[in-house]
């Protein structure tokens, strides 16, 4: 099953995969590859480069809003294979090389079996790899200079911690675009409802820091939001933030 390629702007692409997103951000022929989806869906991630023009070896970097194994699931493979430099902050480097582990637990997602949807998506997860560990073994953090990070589409790094320490969103002040990674998605296999929301409660490592962690995406300037579940949201990323706060309450 190929990916399903979405161009929101001028070199700018939304990747849907097997139930998360990357997104892919051109400049010539130079690539930023923002997350890479589960272990299972290599063949998708490589078939998105391809469909919007490009290849690994074409790819500069591999940002990561966060070290969840549906986001960094291809991560080590590109770097090993290809020599491409993995970007996370810092406070995810050490979650990258899997010194500790921020993620729903098996006895969680067991206890919520019943909530709708919460079933299939397990099953999901295990044929996709994501219970499977292939940490970064030489994570790098951004470096040390704040603002935009000299890559295509010239992504700016906003630590949004909750969802995990070091978990970030790019803002791409130029195009009006936010990759919001987890910290703000549009769905989810185990939502009840559609549009920007927080994740359910059991996949943030801290749910208070993630609910305040909208306050900062709210004051970002945005009207596109590319999310790490669920399709592309237009409106402004300040209105769709605190939708999702509302939602949580």
């Amino acid at each position: 099953m190929r990916a399903d390629v979405r161009q929101v702007a001028d070199g700018t692409y939304l990747v849907h995969g097997g139930h998360t997103n990357w997104v892919i951000l051109t400049e010539g022929d130079a690539v930023t590859l923002i997350d890479t989806g589960y272990p299972g869906d290599r063949r998708r991630l490589l078939d998105s480069l391809a469909a919007v023009g490009g290849s690994p070896k074409a790819v500069t970097a591999v940002l990561l809003t966060h070290a969840h194994n549906d986001h960094l699931g291809s991560a080590e493979h590109l770097r090993t294979e290809y020599g491409i430099p993995v970007q996370l902050h810092p406070a995810e480097v050490p979650h990258a090389r899997r010194e500790f582990l921020q993620q729903v637990a098996v006895g969680t997602v067991l206890r919520n079996a019943w909530r709708p949807g919460v079933l299939p998506w397990a099953l999901h997860v295990l044929r996709a790899g994501g219970t499977e560990q292939h940490p970064v073994t030489v994570p790098e953090p951004f470096p040390a200079a704040t603002g935009a990070l000299d890559l295509p589409g010239r992504p700016v790094p906003v630590h949004t911690p909750g969802h995990t320490d070091g978990h970030t969103v790019f803002h791409l002040p130029e195009a009006g675009i936010l990759v919001s990674g987890d910290a703000l998605v549009s769905g989810h296999a185990t939502a009840r409802v559609r549009g920007p929301q927080l994740l359910p409660g059991m996949f943030h490592h801290e749910r208070a820091r993630a609910l305040a962690s909208l306050d900062v995406i709210a004051s970002l300037a945005a009207d596109t939001l590319l999310p790490g579940h669920g399709p592309v949201h237009r409106g402004p990323v300040r209105e769709a933030a605190q939708r999702a706060r509302e939602r949580a309450v």
